[in-house]
């Protein structure tokens, strides 16, 4: 009688499958501009916990979709997921969309294994910082620059001054220590499936789905619902994480893709919140132009 019931596809005797948490991690790493943000600790913490939160689960599962960000919030994502899965004793899986490269790169290794489409750019395991050079522009115009500073280096890289080769020497060591910390996570957390001379792996190239997984950087190709059914039985359960949506919100400002309280900004902030907005939304569609999306 008992398996008769459990065959039926309603009430509480219905034997349920295995749940696997997804969370999607989409966007560039960090804050991008003043009136936007991006994936940071402090806006994807409660997700993640809540992700970890049900006990007896089978597994996480990550949708990684991200050119990158900021090396910071990169290691403090992925440390809390790796700090929770082994509190949790719960594995881990990394699903790339489009790109996982650089910090989204840094993301899909906190999982234990890492699957990806044919065409998803991976890699780029690297450290890249970039800007503009003014001082002829307002030497032009006759605008003279002013900087009056107490240390010697405590203005390196003005984009209004010509640049010094010392200031260049110090980003590039900083650059440097960044590096070797990414490489070590690689290292630490994809070991011996590493296929290849890390002269090229760490080199900031990047690769599609089936080079990728030749050089060891994923481990499959596959998407999120063949590959846990696969793993976890046809009635495997997908819990999706969202962030909390009340059924009733505040009228709000779009701008960039967030929204704005029209209460908690005046006209005048908003003003001068524009500029940096505007300049915001075309340095993440950069991040993401430079591996062709």
């Amino acid at each position: 009688m008992q398996t008769f019931l459990a065959k039926l596809p309603f009430g509480p005797w219905r034997k349920a499958g295995p749940v696997v948490s997804v969370l999607r991690l989409s966007g560039v790493i960090g804050q991008v501009g003043p009136l936007r943000a991006g994936l940071t600790m402090a806006g994807t913490a409660g997700l993640i916990e809540r992700a970890f939160a049900p006990k007896q689960q089978a597994a996480v599962a990550l949708i990684v979709n991200s050119p990158g960000g900021s090396p910071v919030q990169s290691a403090l994502i992925a440390k809390r997921i790796r700090d929770l899965a082994t509190e949790k004793k719960v594995p881990v899986f990394a699903f790339c969309e489009d790109v996982a490269a650089s910090g989204g790169y840094w993301l899909a290794c906190a999982a234990d294994e890492i699957w990806a489409d044919d065409s998803s750019i991976i890699g780029s395991i690297g450290v890249v910082s970039s800007g503009f050079g003014l001082h002829e522009f307002i030497q032009r115009h006759g605008i003279e620059r002013r900087v009056h500073t107490a240390g010697e280096k405590k203005v390196l890289l003005d984009a209004f001054s010509p640049e010094r080769e010392d200031a260049v020497a110090h980003l590039k060591s900083i650059q440097a220590d960044i590096h070797e910390s990414f490489k070590a996570m690689v290292r630490a957390r994809r070991g011996a499936r590493l296929n290849g001379p890390e002269e090229d792996l760490f080199s900031g190239s990047f690769w599609a789905g089936r080079k990728a997984l030749e050089l060891g950087l994923i481990d499959g190709i596959g998407d999120l619902r063949s590959i846990l059914r696969g793993r976890f039985g046809e009635k495997v359960r997908l819990r999706v994480i969202q962030e909390d949506r009340r059924w009733f919100r505040r009228p709000g400002l779009r701008i960039g893709g967030a929204t704005i309280d029209p209460s908690a900004l005046d006209l005048s902030t908003l003003a001068a919140n524009l500029p940096g907005a505007a300049l915001a939304t075309v340095e993440e569609r950069a991040l993401w132009a430079r591996f062709g999306l």
